[in-house]
């Protein structure tokens, strides 16, 4: 059978169908991943529009643009819109894309739950955002600390949909976590052992478990604040017996495990990137993935420098503040490894490549000042201060970011087939560049002049004005930097030069396939033979008698975990309705508890549940060996 006969047998099996019906119920990992990156980019924008009217407010002493109820709730939806709907969904996005084509795959393990992962994070970001139309948004911080959450200091709905909304985002995300172990863990390509896996599937997959292990103490804190708040238990009423410091415990728990979770993938994506523009291979891979997998672990024995200043013993505050030391190291195996891969290496500027190096350059600044608060004493002083928000956005900003600019440049031409403008690409970096530094630098200086942090005003002759209208000019800078690539981008889809397969000359595995893939991804499943397949001289699509095209089902390798051996085939499931159906019912249950009808919303939840069981998740992935 010719190539043409068994590409076009190839499209009739995998192709979503171009049509309404089609467009809802695609499992096509690559329209998921790019829907996954799309919405989060329009949270990215929403929360960085309520930053900036934050800014105008704090950007003279005693201004009144924003009532300090305003300021709260704006403060309140920007945190958690850019740390829960944006962080992390947008590096999942690159990772839905990427992941099946990286390993040679045809598509994710478990195709109908990463649309239902889609659709879950979708609506529970629309359930949050009913909070302002209804004129209730939550106003107690994004991490919502009790008792200022209790009905005694927040009567309306607003902690509602925040509590509701962030479970309903944790069954989306939990889900995509387990899908992305089981992607990685058992449909890699033949011979892709796991010392010869891209370095951005260690940190997936690492992420992966984080997720797995802390986002159930997020859930658990939820759940305890909205029946606290409406169904009369006393998780945090201290007359009653409970604690306040409960949530902290549970959050921070989960919350510092999450700063990996924002970071690593991030961190895995610089690690692909600055190898293919220094023109040689990573330096010190191994460590890097060591260092990736023990940020994960010891991540867990960091939350509690974020209560430094609660009060408590000084054995546990000096554990944990050691553990904020050891953490740090494994940061700067990372950051030696690409500063010794640039050096070594023949670098190209390209506008990919001035975002990997900018954010190295940010991430170090916050790694040091992260240390810097790991140091007891040090925290107590600074702790309520605005050296802590510079410290939090050089770290998310720099280690996510920019590395998700980096990717875009990097990426964009494989999912759309067209090249990004270059010039316009290093102008929006520079112009964030310098926009983040002037709008979060003076931060640190605030800081130790004293401003403390979550207030919406502060009196004049205190030395803040002057810093605080270089900050606002500094993150309108940043904005329009990020204007400009996004019209960079919209010029580049009608205007852009063709990309061609691999127009970086990488060494990965998505290089291989067509820009954009075909529905199938590549034509033949590969066999590895090196961590760099496109740089060595194996090839690994050679199979003159096309025994490993499999064109007679929708079918996937199954290999080993450790040394990806063949084993078996995963029959993928096509295009079906359920994962939306079942998220809107999702949606309706949550969006119903907010008014505490709870006999109607567990009916929902019941049918959803049975309806799934029944119908959805038997036809999902099976083995056959």
């Amino acid at each position: 059978m010719s190539t043409s006969a068994v590409a076009e047998r190839l499209i009739s099996l995998w192709e979503t169908p171009k049509t309404t019906r089609g467009w809802f119920a695609t499992v096509d990992h690559k329209e998921l991943g790019i829907r996954y990156l799309v919405t989060a980019f329009v949270f990215l924008i929403i929360g960085g529009l309520e930053a900036l009217l934050m800014r105008i407010q704090l950007s003279r002493s005693d201004l009144a643009v924003l009532s300090p109820e305003a300021y709260n709730q704006i403060f309140t939806m920007h945190g958690a819109t850019m740390i829960f709907w944006y962080a992390s969904p947008i590096l999942s996005g690159f990772a839905v894309y990427l992941v099946p084509l990286m390993i040679g795959a045809r598509d994710m393990a478990f195709p109908r739950l990463n649309a239902f992962t889609y659709w879950t994070y979708l609506f529970s970001g629309i359930l949050l955002y009913v909070a302002p139309v209804l004129g209730q948004s939550p106003h107690a911080g994004w991490f919502a600390y009790a008792p200022y959450t209790l009905t005694r200091y927040s009567p309306g709905r607003g902690m509602d949909l925040y509590a509701l909304s962030l479970i309903f985002l944790t069954i989306s995300t939990t889900g995509g976590a387990i899908n992305f172990i089981v992607t990685i863990l058992r449909l890699r390509a033949p011979g892709m052992a796991i010392s010869r896996m891209p370095l951005f599937l260690y940190s997936t997959l690492t992420t992966s478990f984080v997720i797995l292990f802390g986002l159930p103490a997020l859930t658990a804190a939820c759940i305890f604040l909205e029946l606290d708040r409406r169904w009369g238990t006393h998780f945090f009423h201290v007359a009653e017996g409970g604690s306040t410091l409960l949530w902290q415990q549970l959050f921070w728990f989960f919350g510092h495990p999450w700063v990996y979770v924002i970071f690593l993938p991030a961190t895995g994506m610089l690690s692909l990137i600055i190898p293919v523009f220094s023109r040689r291979p990573v330096v010190g891979y191994p460590f890097i993935a060591i260092a990736t997998v023990l940020t994960g672990v010891v991540g867990f024995g960091v939350w509690l420098h974020h209560m430094f200043t609660v009060g408590m013993s000084d054995i546990a505050m000096s554990f944990f503040s050691a553990g904020s030391m050891m953490i740090s190291v494994f940061t700067t195996i990372q950051v030696f490894a690409w500063l010794a891969t640039i050096w070594t290496g023949r670098p190209v500027a390209t506008a990919s490549m001035y975002y990997a190096v900018g954010s190295v350059m940010m991430l170090v600044i916050g790694g040091l000042s992260g240390v810097f608060t790991g140091v007891i004493p040090v925290d107590w002083q600074a702790h309520n201060t605005y050296y802590v928000v510079a410290h939090i956005h050089y770290v998310l900003i720099g280690s996510n970011v920019f590395p998700v600019f980096a990717g875009f440049y990097y990426w964009l031409p494989k999912m759309t087939g067209r090249l990004m403008n270059e010039r316009l690409g290093k102008l929006s970096f520079w112009v964030m560049f310098l926009g983040f530094n002037v709008g979060f630098f003076p931060m640190h200086i605030l800081g130790l002049l004293g401003m403390p942090r979550r207030i919406y005003t502060y009196r004049a002759g205190l030395g803040f004005d002057s810093w605080n209208m270089v900050v606002t000019i500094g993150a309108f800078v940043f904005g329009i930097g990020m204007f400009i690539s996004i019209i960079n981008f919209l010029l580049s889809l009608r205007t852009g030069e063709l990309a061609g397969r691999n127009p970086w000359n990488s060494d990965g595995l998505e290089w291989s396939s067509d820009s954009p893939p075909a529905p199938y991804g590549s034509l033949h499943i590969p066999l590895v033979a090196s961590r760099h397949p496109l740089w060595d001289n194996f090839d690994e699509d050679d199979d003159p008698d096309n025994d490993r095209v499999l064109d007679w089902g929708r079918l996937t390798p199954v290999t080993t975990a450790l040394d990806a051996e063949p084993i078996g085939l995963a029959t993928i499931p096509g295009d079906s309705l359920l994962p939306l159906f079942m998220s809107v019912a999702m949606f309706a249950f949550f969006a119903i508890l907010v008014f505490q009808m709870a006999l109607t919303a567990l009916g929902i939840l019941l049918i959803t549940f049975l309806i799934g069981c029944v119908w959805m998740w038997p036809h999902d992935v099976k083995e056959v060996i």
